[in-house]
């Protein structure tokens, strides 16, 4: 009897270590899918797919501040334009989320010398009492000075800080800039201010278009009136504030939070030949602030998607794996659409092969970053290899983070890349009424196309996968 044991004993050793040694084969992709892949890059390059779809998405729909009239219009060109490309599935999920609305703004220096200001109401601002709201100005260089302050020297008064971001080709000042806008209006509550105001987080120098965009403010109870002065108008208020004399200011916004929407993320899917419930996904949030068209921020992401997956199911057969284009809800405001999203499919994020959004204008890509597991390294190299071509380095010891949006699946575990596009001049119209088509070089939005296409179809036709699994890239600063 023990001889038939010892002999199934054997057995199941050996048929686990081969399991084992399957479950560490390294991740490829066949010869066959890079040669396409070189062919979708060159095709891409000039294709004006993308174009198309931003000229259209601004002209014909503009401005789609969450919530407002042009919400429901844009998701229902969102879904004719899906179908138009031929996308096998279109289809919608819910996202609800708090309704801020924004309906006039002014601003002006009472005292010592009277004047208007240029400037702009931030996500989530409450209004200011009838007949507006006028005090005394108190200055801190930096969001740290603030945090530091005595609250009896900011009791009553309007908070102004005046930091200035400066271009740089991975945007990196915004996240100091755009860390005032966010956390000092509700640290400058907490310490009993009446208002708060900053220099625009931008780097245009010579335009009075403010820069608008998010506050850290949940509670309309702890919130205060806040907004962003244009640059100019940001000077214009330290050359007084220099005279050493107090300072008045007047802010009349009419704007706040307005009860509950419910808006929906469209979503397509190119459906794959051999691993239909295997997901490659990409995409660009629909949403935009109100002063511009959305062009930069984010048609272009929404544009390149899609011009990327057209290129992918113009092939004369399908991809082996699904690829999927997600059009976000209200990134804006929050990444509720990212957040809703992640939520929702959390459960299947061992399905996601793949994926990365694209939310940082239309600039060319230049590098490319992941976070995979080890035997899928040589896979990105592979995919790097076809990039490079058309500019784009890889930097094997960077995480990927997913992009706005889809950082939140890959908290979840999806393994995900970055394509750092060049931001120097991104932030000169970011959130303004600057951000219009013209902005947008169509041969560098073909470049961006190029690269998701690329990627997108490699990682739907890898032998193997990248890693995906809950909590797989806990370690890694996982998320943008």
């Amino acid at each position: 009897m023990q001889r038939p044991v010892l002999a199934l004993l054997t057995a199941s050793l050996v048929l686990a270590h081969g399991r084992a040694c399957a479950a560490e084969a390294p991740t490829t992709i066949p010869a066959a899918a890079v040669q396409t892949a070189e062919q979708l890059r060159n095709e891409a390059m000039h294709d004006d797919t993308a174009y198309q779809v931003v000229k259209s998405l601004t002209t014909e729909i503009g401005p789609r501040l969450a919530g407002s009239a042009n919400d429901p219009r844009a998701r229902e060109w969102a879904i004719a334009k899906f179908k138009a490309l031929g996308f096998d599935k279109v289809y919608t999920e819910a996202v609800t989320y708090p309704l801020w609305v924004r309906r006039s703004e002014h601003g002006a220096i009472v005292a010592p010398f009277p004047q208007s200001l240029t400037l702009t109401a931030l996500g989530y601002s409450p209004g200011t009492p009838n007949g507006g709201l006028t005090a005394q100005i108190v200055q801190f260089p930096s969001l740290e000075a603030l945090k530091a302050a005595d609250p009896g020297t900011v009791k009553g008064k309007i908070v102004y800080i005046g930091y200035r971001m400066h271009r740089t080709k991975d945007g990196h000042d915004y996240g100091i800039g755009g860390g005032i806008r966010e956390e000092g209006p509700p640290t400058a509550a907490a310490k009993g201010a009446a208002g708060f105001l900053l220099r625009s987080a931008g780097t245009d120098a010579d335009s009075r278009t403010p820069h608008t965009g998010l506050t850290d403010f949940r509670d309309p109870a702890k919130s205060i009136p806040a907004a962003a002065l244009s640059n100019p108008d940001a000077d214009q208020l330290e050359r007084v504030l220099a005279y050493g004399k107090p300072v008045t200011v007047k802010l009349d916004l009419d704007c706040g939070i307005e009860g509950q929407y419910t808006g929906y993320n469209v979503i397509g899917d190119i459906v794959g030949r051999k691993y239909p419930d295997q997901v490659v996904v990409i995409g660009g949030h629909l949403d935009s602030w109100d002063p511009g068209t959305g062009a930069i921020d984010d048609g272009a992401g929404v544009a390149i998607a899609l011009g990327a997956a057209k290129l992918i199911h113009d092939l004369p057969q399908r991809p082996d794996r699904t690829v999927r284009v997600i059009a976000f809800a209200n990134e804006e405001m929050g990444l509720w659409g990212g957040r809703a999203y992640a939520e929702k499919h959390a459960a299947e994020v061992g399905k996601f092969q793949l994926g990365t959004e694209s939310d940082l204008g239309a600039g060319p890509v230049y590098q490319m970053s992941a976070s995979v597991k080890p035997q899928a390294r040589g896979a990105i190299e592979q995919i790097a290899k076809v990039l490079k071509p058309i500019g784009v380095a890889y930097d094997a010891k960077l995480p990927g983070g997913g992009g706005s949006d889809l950082s939140q699946m890959h908290l979840k575990g999806m393994a995900a890349l970055t394509l750092s596009q060049d931001a120097t001049h991104y932030f000169d119209w970011h959130h303004t009424a600057n951000d219009t088509l013209d902005k947008i070089d169509p041969q560098q939005l073909a470049q961006n196309v190029a690269v998701y296409a690329v990627f997108t179809y490699m990682a739907a036709q890898a032998d193997g996968d990248f890693g995906s699994a809950p909590g797989a890239f806990a370690g890694d600063g996982a998320g943008d």
